[in-house]
This record gives structure tokens, sequence and C-alpha cells, in this order.
């Protein structure tokens, strides 16, 4: 699965030994690596997509934390800005084009990406759900397991196909290509009516509603990121966490052995990414069908 020729940049990298995650001994330059290897795989997940992103400048330990969707000062080239096609006068929204654009982010300091579940060639039609399975304090790790399972077969009922990923923080992700042809009204709907099912069934289990005082004990099925605008952070990107977690894309049958949500990071990614035969989302949108 390792690609054979890491891809080369034009952007270079000022200060390439700043510690971003300081405990972990992690660089700049060393995100600009694990990206450098993961960028065949990764690169349909944040290309042409509007991107939220989080940046610290001064790595995961510093106060500032800037949540950006649109441009800032000094923002390299590679980083495009692009307009709203349902607010052609208001800030423009940011996406990249290439991995020149993946490096100019790891230049500026971003730690986690945040894509929009849709590419910037079909803005109204998303290609992409995503079911956030976000457990409370007190949940089980095995239960947040048994709940992808379910969202799984759940959509597989509905002749959709089911892929799943480590969060990278608390849950997992489970995530469903689409042809792009529903809207986002659509697509949010579906979402919200498969969370609804999900708690309805079993209300011990699963809340639809982010209710703080009922989260305990409880999986959040947060459907939310299903929303135009709203964002689900990116296949393979890092979280600006202790650990340096990546959400990581897995095989449903790896998932059982799976140790919990931040098992992934970037100091074990490189000996998976040599000895796994395949990606396994290698043909996540070959899977594509459109919501009925």
């Amino acid at each position: 699965m390792s690609p054979r020729t890491p891809p080369a940049s034009d952007v270079s990298l000022t200060h390439p030994d700043r510690l971003y995650w300081p405990d972990e001994g992690v660089t700049k330059q060393a995100l600009a690596d694990y990206y450098a290897a993961v960028w065949p795989f990764m690169a349909p997940y944040v290309v042409n997509r509007p991107l939220a992103l989080l940046r610290l400048p001064d790595g995961i330990k510093a106060q500032q934390r800037f949540f950006q969707k649109h441009a800032w000062k000094g923002m390299n080239a590679h980083i495009e800005e692009i307009a709203d096609p349902q607010d052609p006068d208001g800030e423009k929204l940011l996406r990249i084009a290439d991995f020149n654009g993946l490096v100019a982010l790891v230049q500026s300091a971003v730690l986690e990406i945040h894509p929009w579940g849709t590419t910037t060639d079909d803005w109204e039609r998303p290609d992409m759900i995503t079911m956030d399975l976000d457990p409370g304090e007190d949940v089980a790790w095995s239960a947040v397991i048994a709940a992808a399972f379910d969202v799984k077969a759940r959509l597989e009922a509905r002749g959709l196909a089911a892929f799943v990923k480590t969060s990278g923080g608390k849950g997992l992700h489970v995530v469903t290509p689409l042809a792009p042809k529903a809207g986002w009204t659509e697509v949010k709907d579906f979402a919200h009516s498969l969370a609804e099912s999900m708690s309805a069934d079993a209300p011990q289990k699963y809340l639809a509603t982010a209710t703080k005082a009922k989260r305990s004990g409880h999986i959040y099925i947060d459907y939310l990121r299903n929303g135009r605008g709203n964002t689900a952070v990116a296949a393979y990107s890092t979280r600006a966490r202790a650990g340096a977690p990546v959400s990581m894309p897995l095989d449903w049958q790896e998932l059982q052995g799976l140790a919990g949500p931040a098992a992934f990071t970037l100091a074990n990614v490189a000996p998976r990414l040599e000895t796994r035969a395949k990606h396994p989302w290698g043909d996540f949108f070959d899977a594509a069908v459109p919501l009925a």
C-alpha cells in the first residue's frame, strides 16, 4: 500500500524543526513527511473541497488556536480562495488543488483538516454521508464498535455502502459514498432519520440529539456533519490532540481488534502503510450510488 515515490512539493517549509506535538517530538517536517506518504490515498478526500482548518502556529500545547474557513494574512498562494455560489459576494472559502496545497497547510500549522462532504465541482450535491459516533465518557469502546456495525447494517439495508475510520478523537466515523444526485436537505434528512431510528430502537444506547444531560452512558449519533457548510475531519488528517492521533480508514474486519479511537498515530502509521497489501478505502468512490 506504500506509494513508490513520495510526491514533490514546490512549497518551502520554514523552521522545519518547529515542534507541533512537543511531547511526541513531531515536527513540521515530520508532518509534511507523513502527508507525503499518505497523499495518494488521502487526496480524494481533501482536494477541491471547501475546507475548515484548525491552525495552531505554536503547536498543540499553546493557547492560540484558529478555526478558519477564510483566508488569513500571509496565506500561501497554494491555498486557494473560492467563492461560495450561494454567497458570491461573501468571504471566500478555502480549498487545495494538489499536494502543494497540503504542504502549504502544514507550513501554516494546520493540524486538522475538515472538508465539506462535497466537491467544488458540484457544490449542492454531496458525495458522502458521515455518521459520527460520539460516546459519552462512560461508554465502553466495545459499544462504539457495536454501534458502527449497527450503522453499517442499516445503510446496507438501504442499498448503500459503508466504510469506517477512526475519528482520532473519541469515536468512529461511518462514511457512505454517494453518487452526487440528492441535495443537502435530502442527505441531511436521511442521516437524521437514521440517527432517530437507532435512538428509537435502542434508547438505552443511542441519542439522536446532543443533550448534555442525557449523554452519560449513551452514544450520540451525530448526523449534523451532513448539512451544507458542515464538516467532518478528513480521512488521514491528524488531530490536534495529545499522542498525535490520525483519523485512519479501516477494514471492517480489523475493527473488532482495535484498541481505541486514537489507536493510529503519527508514530505507528508508517509500518501500517508498508505492511498492508491494499488501501482499506480503495474502492470507496467505486461503491457510490445515488441516495434513493
